[in-house]
């Protein structure tokens, strides 16, 4: 209970600040699609986290437990301190578009927007599911072993493949073609962060160099 009492808490926090990187730099409360999008947002989040904290309270654990300080490795500090300034590129220069009117999206492109917003939550939902050891920072713990099934048959990094979903859908469910801008820093970031982090899965985790023969695609089935 205060694990799950603790995500709420962190939950809400989030949103806090995400309405003010959103309605601060947009000026106004008058912003239906930012409304729309912290619903998403709350709805796709706070579910899980109160499913996983009843019935696994160390998978919860794992998720809450990240960002810079929690990363033992320097790339890997690097590349979550430059998620949170992706995340903040996207959010605040989408505001500002809706503020001095940079780019209209029509109301269909904002609500594909959310439709990926919420698959990339998903996304990272059965991620979670499929490995309860995808945790929000880069370890190698001893019983830890290769899942090679599901969407890791696939693709080698989904919980990341969520993250690019969900970078590309928050622009335009927040009705901007001009936060687009932020996915140039969180590709790269991305590109940082798996490289780092398959380095050390073939040196710490047993299987993982077979395993790399067999799924190719590290991020985009079939890209990359």
């Amino acid at each position: 209970m205060k694990t799950i009492v603790q995500a709420l808490g962190y939950g809400f926090v989030v949103l806090v600040v995400l309405g003010l990187m959103l309605f601060w730099p947009a000026g106004t409360f008058d912003y239906w699609q930012a409304w729309l999008f912290l619903a998403v947002y709350a709805i796709a989040a706070v579910g899980p986290s109160i499913y996983w904290g009843v019935t696994n309270p160390t998978v919860l654990r794992r998720r809450l437990h990240g960002g810079p300080v929690a990363e033992t490795r320097t790339a890997q500090k690097l590349a979550s301190t430059g998620f949170f300034v992706t995340f903040t590129v996207l959010v605040v220069v989408s505001a500002l578009d809706h503020r001095f009117g940079w780019s209209s999206a029509p109301t269909a492109v904002s609500v594909l927007g959310n439709v990926m917003v919420a698959a990339g939550l998903g996304v990272g939902i059965v991620t979670v599911a499929q490995n309860s050891y995808a945790g929000a920072n880069i370890t190698v713990e001893a019983e830890q072993r290769v899942i090679s099934t599901g969407l890791y048959g696939f693709v080698r990094h989904p919980m990341y493949l969520a993250g690019l979903i969900m970078m590309i859908g928050i622009p335009l469910a927040l009705g901007s073609y001009w936060g687009l801008v932020g996915l140039v820093l969180g590709v790269l970031v991305l590109a940082l962060r798996i490289d780092d982090e398959e380095n050390m899965l073939e040196h710490e985790l047993a299987g993982y160099s077979e395993y790399t023969q067999k799924v190719r695609s590290r991020l985009v089935p079939y890209v990359w």
